[in-house]
């Protein structure tokens, strides 16, 4: 983790920009909970307990900043709030995300499925893609399988009460 802070910490000073204790908090919490897509106020509720003169306006503007530095990325899954990742080190492009629909899972696919579309897009229309986003909405492999497994149980009920009778 040390090394990864410092790299943004180059990062921010090659963009005159210093790695303030707010902002070692802010990036702190999002390293330790990389894989949580967290949204501003998750970010902020987890600060408070290790910095409570954090303000949530400091949050926003270190997010925005980090964002804008391309150091996290600003995804938004359709439910109206806006969540952060980081930007993966050295990726050309970014990755893609499944949203289950049923438990509200995160789940995330880091091949690019896009190579030839984006190749076609560039040629067909004179276009130069810089990056994209891709989001699947659906029903996740947890929820299949226990709605498989009720569905399961289900039917060995009904045969029981078929054959008790």
């Amino acid at each position: 983790m040390e090394e990864r802070i410092e790299r943004i910490k180059q990062e921010l000073h090659s963009h005159n920009y210093k790695l303030t204790p707010q902002r070692e908090a802010t990036v702190r919490v999002l390293l330790e909970h990389e894989d949580d897509h967290l949204s501003a106020e998750d970010v902020y509720l987890l600060l408070k307990e290790k910095s409570p003169e954090i303000g949530l306006a400091t949050v926003y503007r270190t997010l925005e900043l980090l964002n804008d530095l391309n150091i996290i990325h600003k995804l938004n899954f359709g439910d109206g709030v806006a969540r952060y990742e980081f930007r993966a080190e050295g990726a050309e492009r970014h990755h893609h995300h499944l949203i289950c629909v049923q438990c509200g899972a995160v789940d995330e696919i880091m091949e690019d499925l896009l190579k030839n579309v984006e190749h076609k897009v560039e040629e067909n229309f004179n276009f130069k893609i810089l990056d994209h986003r891709l989001i699947f909405h659906g029903i996740c492999h947890r929820c299949q399988e226990k709605e498989d497994g009720k569905k399961a149980t289900s039917k060995l009920k009904r045969a029981e009460v078929k054959g008790s009778s």
